[in-house]
């Protein structure tokens, strides 16, 4: 969906176009943060076919094979300096003429905004689930390395207070998020992703702000070796900034969770 010259929080407003020429279309753009192009198989994209139409009804959904003709992927982007490759990669696709059968669209036309909706919900939840487990990971990491590193012979680091209460405050904050997730994965379950659509916003932002401060608490840990990869949490570190933009930025999320709370109120 996302497109170097349109805000990529707005779905409904795409510069890459699908026309319909008989049993085919013909789609013409640029994507960037393509997830996974490189080495992959086919590419989803999402593009206009009726400017015309509704706002929420303008786009459709089409699977372009990697082969095809016009179709390409210009590069990786550089995510914090690195390119990535494979499955862990971000890539800028470009789509020239690109031909596809019409049996390419995937559900209706003008159905491309619902079905990216329909994913948003459960992928965000999913992401959620990630990142607590990184957090975990991150805990754990914190946790030993202050067992183990001594500041002078015989005085760990896990006997300074303030390391104990970076700890306390990283398992506290996990905990919190673990059960905000849950509690929104049963929502959607029970009630569907509608109902339940303000409380897969709010923890998608207080997720993205745990996983960050657990992650700076235990390269701070680390010290200087934190800023390396001896350790994953400068990997971490750097590819999950992102968490507070994709799938939805920190200010959007709180945004749904502020007006459902003051709509209450009125």
């Amino acid at each position: 969906m996302t497109e170097p010259g349109r805000a990529g929080s707005n779905p409904t407003w795409l510069d890459a176009t699908a026309i319909r020429d008989g049993d085919h279309y013909v789609i013409n753009g640029r994507k960037w943060f393509t997830s996974s192009a490189e080495g992959a198989a086919f590419a989803i994209v999402m593009a206009v076919t009726n400017a015309a139409a509704p706002i929420h009804q303008r786009a459709s959904m089409f699977i372009v094979p990697a082969g095809t003709a016009g179709y390409s992927v210009v590069r990786n982007i550089k995510v914090m300096g690195e390119a990535g490759e494979d499955w862990a990669s971000h890539a800028e696709t470009l789509f020239e003429d690109c031909r596809v059968p019409a049996s390419a669209r995937i559900g209706e036309e003008g159905a491309g905004f619902s079905l990216a909706q329909e994913r948003l919900g459960p992928g965000r939840i999913h992401h959620c689930m990630r990142w607590i487990g990184i957090c975990s990971r991150a805990l754990e990491l914190m946790g030993r390395r202050a067992l183990s590193r001594e500041l002078a012979p015989g005085q760990a680091l896990a006997s300074q207070q303030t390391v104990q209460h970076w700890i306390a405050d990283s398992y506290a904050e996990i905990e919190a998020a673990r059960l905000l997730v849950l509690d929104a994965a049963r929502s959607v379950e029970l009630r569907g992703q509608r109902a339940a659509r303000v409380k897969i916003s709010a923890i998608k932002y207080f997720t993205a702000g745990v996983l960050q401060r657990v992650l700076d608490r235990a390269i701070q840990v680390h010290g200087a070796m934190g800023l390396t990869d001896e350790t994953p949490l400068a990997y971490w570190f750097a590819h999950e900034r992102g968490a507070r933009i994709y799938d939805g930025a920190d200010e959007s999320h709180k945004n749904v969770v502020a007006r459902d709370v003051l709509r209450s109120l009125q």
